[in-house]
């Protein structure tokens, strides 16, 4: 089902002057990536509808009230954002009684932050994107946009991902699954079943995003580096064919009171030579990718394309939103992976989609807020 036909009766967007916790940043690798995504949102929430308290978690895990400033956070090579440790500590309930968050500035004064309405966590990678954060705002009763626990959990780890979309009949890139101490104790059983998906290969951490951590081995010499990289930031690698085909994205919105998943018009990321589609070229502008959206397909495979994406979604047991990439071949679509909480950098594929299909920043966001505030975990 496509934007323009879901949409265009749908009701107002949220109420004005909602009270809404943007909460970013993070313990992964991934936390400057939130930290820009926090930016975007930032800069195009409507401060007529809404009220933002905007909460930065440090990479040491501490909550954080820090500036409503878009510009504070603004992503580029020389100076990537992250969250100020400010001294300040945010503390949510104590139980699903009541909504209010406090705040303890860094001379020891406690100030009320009011009741919230909904929490939009744009957290990217482990310890936020996984389930970890989700469970802790049901826990004190708390609506929050966006997957719940196990979609989250099954979104973030590759393997699991891979097995349950799988399961459901959709077409996955081969690959294999290698934990630390296998390629400690048996590494010439790992590398003979690496060799059957044939060269070359991606290496990636099982739980992580962003493409931090991938790397692409042609030769066994390549894949101890590659897994010596990998495993930097998991302990447990993905091992994947490469796939030969056009790389695509379409953006996914959970239906409204029930309904079924909205789609958006196909993205494609053209690459340049041999390259990948790494952390420089998604989040930097280095050169070797480029995003076209839409992208230069027929209406058939559009057609198919979207209803694949949100059977993905429903596989996983998505909410809210999620990104679906895939390899377009010869024989047809593969699954590569499915992003539960996509960026939203000016330059990310999950808005631009949703724009070329008539859905603007500011929209978007009422949508996943209004999603957020109705969704029953």
């Amino acid at each position: 089902m496509t934007i323009a036909s879901s949409l265009s009766s749908t009701p107002a967007a949220p109420s004005p002057r909602l009270r809404v916790v943007l909460l970013f940043g993070g313990r992964s690798s991934e936390h400057s990536i939130s930290c820009a995504t926090a930016g975007g949102v930032l800069a195009a929430l409507d401060r007529e509808k809404y009220e933002v308290i905007p909460v930065g978690i440090t990479r040491e895990g501490a909550y954080t009230l820090q500036p409503d400033d878009a510009a504070h956070f603004t992503l580029d090579a020389e100076r990537l954002p992250s969250v100020d440790e400010n001294g300040t500590r945010v503390r949510w309930p104590d139980s699903a009684a009541t909504r209010e968050l406090t705040v303890v500035h860094d001379d020891g004064r406690v100030e009320s932050l009011g009741d919230i309405d909904v929490v939009f966590p744009i957290l990217h990678g482990p310890f936020g994107e996984d389930g970890s954060v989700q469970g802790m705002l049901e826990l004190v009763g708390l609506p929050y946009v966006g997957a719940g626990i196990l979609g989250s959990a099954v979104g973030m780890d590759k393997h699991f991902s891979k097995t349950v979309l799988q399961q459901a009949g959709i077409d996955v890139a081969p690959w294999v699954t290698v934990r630390a101490r296998e390629w400690a104790d048996h590494r010439a059983v790992v590398e003979e079943h690496v060799e059957e998906l044939g060269w070359p290969v991606f290496v990636k951490p099982a739980r992580a995003g962003s493409s931090v951590g991938v790397s692409k081995a042609s030769s066994l010499a390549d894949l101890d580096t590659a897994m010596q990289i990998a495993l930097a930031e998991d302990n447990k690698v993905l091992v994947e064919a490469a796939v030969v085909g056009r790389e695509l994205e379409i953006a996914v919105l959970g239906g409204r009171d029930g309904a079924a998943p909205r789609t958006s018009v196909a993205g494609e990321i053209v690459l340049a030579g041999d390259s990948f589609y790494d952390f420089d070229a998604k989040y930097l502008g280095a050169p070797g990718a480029d995003l076209v959206c839409p992208a230069v397909i027929t209406d058939a495979e559009l057609a198919e394309f979207q209803t694949l994406a949100a059977a993905a979604f429903d596989a996983i047991g998505g909410a809210g939103l999620a990104r679906v990439d895939v390899f377009l071949t010869e024989t047809g679509f593969v699954v590569n992976e499915l992003n539960t909480m996509p960026g939203f950098t000016p330059i990310s594929m999950f808005p631009a989609c949703w724009l070329a299909s008539g859905l603007s920043y500011p929209a978007l966001l009422d949508e996943l807020i209004a999603l957020g505030l109705e969704t029953e975990r």
